[in-house]
């Protein structure tokens, strides 16, 4: 079985305490319990690396027309940014 230390702000610790012993009670294990069922939910709410290339497979055959470089559109973008909030401040 493995064990990861983390460091948690002093009102997330103590939010957490209080959850998990609310939920698995107040003896021996009931951190470990809640941290791994929190645990197993981030991970699973993560999209796999598989998942992630695939996309991005997609994405740059979607964006193969466009013949401007990744600054560029940076560039662009924060121009567009930029127009739209001026003109809203109006």
């Amino acid at each position: 079985m493995g064990e990861v230390k983390v460091r948690l702000s002093d009102e997330t610790e103590g939010a957490f305490r209080k959850s998990a012993m609310e939920t698995f009670g107040y003896g021996r294990g009931s951190l470990s319990s809640a941290a791994e069922e929190a645990v197993k939910e981030w991970v699973a709410a993560r999209p796999k690396a598989a998942e992630k290339a695939e996309s991005l497979g997609k994405l740059i055959g979607v964006l193969k027309h466009v013949k401007k470089s990744s600054v560029e559109l940076q560039h662009e973008i924060g121009d567009i940014r930029r127009a739209r909030y001026h003109a809203h401040r109006r």
